[in-house]
C-alpha cells in the first residue's frame, strides 16, 4: 500500500523491516529525524533492538562496529562533519569485514559552514572499503536499504555499504513510497548469520596487529570481496524484483541514451532534474541521454564502458569537488578512465555545492557548453564573479 511519507521515515520503516539488532547514531542534520524515529520505535516495542545513544559519531560507529563482531545486525546514520569524524572507524569497519548499513543523508562538507545537500562527503571516503549506493527518490532508498543489507551479510562479501540520499532534498521530501510488507522482507533477508563473531567460549582476535608479511595480503582479499560485490548485487537485485516488482540490480541505469550523441552522467536525485531536461531538450532536437550510476563501490566501469561506448561527447554532472584535479570533479575522473577511449570526449561540471539548486536550465547550459567542448568547470556560478 502507497503511503505518503517523508524521506528520513521512509529510512527508518526500511531499517525497521529489516529487523536490526543494535542501533547506534549520532544525531546531525539533515540525518536527524532517521534516528528520532527509530528511537520511538525502539521506546513504544515497535521494533525489538537495543538503541545505544553515544555522545558523538565516532562512538557511534565504535558501537556498532562491536555490536556487528559480535554478531548482531547493525544501523547508523550520518552526514558531512558527522561521517568525517567516523572516518577512521569506517577503516576499520571494512578492515574487520563486518557488514554494517549506514545512511548517509549527503550534506555539503564545511568551512564555511553548510547544512544543505551535496555529495562530498561520502566521495570522499570512496576509498574506505565500504560499497556505495545512491538513490535517486525516496522509493529507491527505501528499498536499497533492504538490498544492502542482503548483499552486505552474504558470505562472498562481509563488507559495510552507506546508502547515500540526498539531503533536505530527499530526506525531508514527503513522497509516495510502498514500505515492503514484513514477510515478504523476511523471506528476502533471512536472519543475520554471521560467519564468525566474538565468543568468550571459543575466543578469537578481530582486527589486530598486521606485520608487513600479512598486511599486504588482507588488503587484496578485501579488494576480492569489494569486486565479487558487484556480482552478488546483481543476483540480490534480481531476487528483490521477483519478490517487490522493482529492479535496482543494475549498477546503472539509462534513460534515452539508444541515440544519443551527448550522454548525461549523475548520482542521486538530481537526476531526475535531468531526466525532465532531457525530456525539453529532446523536443527542440537535442538528442541527449542520461546514465545514471546507482552503485558507486564497486565501481562499474565495465557497465559504464559499454553504455557510453559510440557516445560522442559526455558531461559528468558533479556534486563534490576533487580540489586541484584537472577535472575538478570525482566521479568525472573514474568514468574517463572506464571509457578509456580518446574519441569520446569526457568533461566534468561541479555544479549544486552546499545546496545550490540545480534548475533545468542548469541542465541545458552544461549540455551547451559540452557542445563547445568548455568542461571541466564550475557551472552555475553566481554572476558577479564571473
Amino acid at each position: 500500500m502507497l503511503q505518503v511519507l517523508e524521506g528520513s521515515i521512509a529510512v527508518a520503516e526500511a531499517v525497521k523491516v529489516c529487523k536490526v539488532d543494535v542501533i547506534s547514531a549520532y544525531p546531525i542534520t539533515p540525518q536527524t529525524h532517521i534516528v528520532e524515529k527509530l528511537a520511538e520505535m525502539v521506546a513504544e516495542g515497535e521494533i525489538d533492538s537495543e538503541y545505544i545513544c553515544v555522545e558523538s559519531e565516532f562512538s557511534a560507529l565504535s558501537a556498532c562496529l562491536g555490536a556487528s563482531a559480535a554478531g548482531s545486525r547493525v544501523y547508523s546514520a550520518t552526514s558531512s562533519q558527522g561521517l568525517i569524524l567516523m572516518a577512521e572507524v569506517c577503516f576499520n569497519v571494512a578492515g574487520m569485514r563486518q557488514p554494517v548499513v549506514m545512511t548517509i543523508a549527503n550534506r555539503a562538507m564545511g568551512a564555511p559552514l553548510s547544512i544543505w545537500n551535496d555529495q562530498q562527503d561520502s566521495l570522499t571516503l570512496r576509498d574506505s572499503g565500504w560499497i556505495q549506493v545512491y538513490a535517486e527518490d525516496v522509493q529507491e532508498v527505501t528499498d536499497l536499504h533492504i538490498i544492502a543489507y542482503k548483499v552486505c551479510e552474504d558470505h562472498r562479501v562481509l563488507l559495510p555499504a552507506f546508502v547515500c540520499f540526498d539531503g533536505f532534498v530527499l530526506s525531508h521530501t514527503y513522497e509516495p513510497v510502498e514500505i515492503p510488507d514484513q514477510g515478504l522482507v523476511d523471506k528476502y533477508l533471512p536472519a543475520y548469520n554471521p560467519y564468525n563473531m566474538l565468543d568468550a567460549k571459543q575466543p578469537l582476535s578481530m582486527g589486530m596487529y598486521a606485520t608487513p608479511d600479512y598486511y599486504h595480503e588482507f588488503r587484496y582479499e578485501h579488494e576480492m570481496a569489494m569486486q565479487r560485490a558487484a556480482g552478488v548485487w546483481r543476483e540480490a537485485g534480481a531476487e528483490f524484483a521477483k519478490i517487490f516488482s522493482r529492479d535496482y540490480s543494475q549498477a546503472v541505469e539509462g534513460y534515452r541514451l539508444e541515440d544519443a550523441d551527448i550522454a548525461l552522467v549523475a548520482l542521486g536525485s538530481v537526476c531526475g532534474t535531468i531526466k525532465d531536461a532531457i525530456d525539453e531538450m529532446r523536443n527542440d532536437g537535442l538528442k541527449v541521454g542520461l546514465l545514471k550510476i546507482r552503485v558507486y563501490r564497486p565501481f562499474p566501469a565495465d557497465d559504464i564502458k559499454k553504455a557510453l561506448s559510440g557516445m560522442k561527447k559526455v558531461a559528468v554532472v558533479e556534486k563534490n569537488l576533487s580540489s586541484g584535479s584537472r577535472m575538478l570533479g570525482i566521479v568525472g575522473l573514474e568514468v574517463k578512465d572506464a571509457i578509456n577511449d580518446s574519441s569520446i570526449s569526457v568533461l566534468s561540471y561541479v555544479t549544486g555545492l552546499g545546496g545550490r539548486d540545480i534548475r533545468k536550465s542548469d541542465i541545458r547550459k552544461i549540455v551547451n557548453a559540452c557542445n563547445e567542448g568548455k568542461g571541466n568547470m564550475f557551472s552555475g556560478l553566481r554572476e558577479e564573479i564571473l
